[in-house]
Formats: C-alpha cells, structure tokens, sequence
C-alpha cells in the first residue's frame, strides 16, 4: 500500500507517548515513507468535539490525492463517527476503529459532548471505505456490555476481539502492536486480528 497516506487519531487524555501503538505505528509507516499525519489534539484532557473536528477536516486536507487509511483509538473512534453522521462526512478508504468507548459510558463523563444530541442517535456507518475494522479488547473497561453489544448495531463493519487487550494501550501490553502495522499495510482485517467478535 505505498500509495496510501494515513491519519492517526488518539483518545481522551492521549498526548501521544512514544510507547503507544499508535505512535510507534506512525513511526514504522513514516520509515517506511508513507505520508502519515498523527496530530496532538487540542486540549487532550479537557477536549472539545467541535475543535477535534476541526483539526480532523484540516489534516485531511493536508493529506496528498489517493487512497487515505484512518487509524482511531478510543474517543478519536466516537469522533470519527460523529463525523460521519454529521454534514459533509469524510471519504476515506480503509478505517480502523480501536477501542471505540460505550457512549452510555461517555455521556457520564466530563467528555459528555462527543456523544450528545443524536450523535448516536441511529445506525452509523462508518464511511464507503474499502475496508472497515473495530477491534477491541474483550476486557475494554470501557466496554462494560463487551463489543457485540455496545457497536454491532451501530456501526457496518467487522467486530475484532482481543483477548485479554483491555483499553489497547501500553498498560496492557500494546505498545508494539504488529497486527495493526499488517492491517495499515494492507492485510485482511480478519487474518491478523481473528474472525469476529463473541
């Protein structure tokens, strides 16, 4: 896939550590010399979703004609979503969402905004994409219902579980995450994280 460019989207209180699947992905596709944008978010412990999706359509726009993959973790999952019930949603080839968090879960915290009104108010597709992927934990705190329950009926694509992955982030072991460095590179969701959910 050397064609493909790639935007890499963090979660809530994420300031992008160098230890974390994302950053370390970023950097092994940038080696590589795929054009990769991995912004700082603004204000990652108190966000906004109208500034994240501000800086979302800019870095698009910054991104060169041709095939665009799109890598989210956690609240940068819900944020892709709301962008893609909104107006004018992004068009992009391959998405993965990893560790999208429950919006009932969401709206009890201080990070209530990203899932008001009718953000999540019916089936959300995730955009006409080659290939779209959620990949999970199957012990995401986050995920109190577990995977199958909180998304399957939200959004049109794959459910991935990984056992014992929790959040998917350096605490519980992914920092190196090769699965997901094979899947930005091209292969099948289903090959490098397992067949389906539950």
């Amino acid at each position: 896939m050397t064609d493909h460019s790639y935007l890499v989207l963090h979660g809530w209180q994420n300031h992008r550590p160098a230890d974390h699947w994302q950053h370390r992905l970023a950097d092994a596709l940038i080696a590589r010399g795929l054009v990769v944008r991995y912004p700082q978010l603004p204000d990652a412990d108190a966000p906004d979703p109208v500034a994240w999706e501000a800086v979302v359509r800019s870095e698009l726009a910054a991104l060169p004609d041709g095939p665009v993959t799109v890598v989210c973790h956690s609240l940068g999952s819900v944020l892709w979503l709301r962008l893609q019930s909104g107006d004018a949603p992004p068009r992009v080839d391959r998405v993965a969402l990893v560790s999208p968090p429950s919006p009932e879960l969401v709206a009890g915290q201080s990070i209530s905004a990203f899932v008001a009104g009718d953000a999540f108010g019916g089936r959300l597709l995730p955009p006409g994409a080659a290939e779209s992927v959620v990949v999970a934990g199957d012990d995401d705190e986050w995920l109190p219902l577990g995977l199958r329950d909180t998304w399957e009926a939200r959004v049109d694509a794959p459910l991935h579980l990984v056992p014992r992955g929790g959040h998917l982030t350096p605490d519980t072991g992914f920092g190196p995450w090769p699965e997901m460095l094979s899947w930005a590179l091209g292969a099948d969701g289903a090959a490098g994280f397992g067949a389906g959910a539950e």
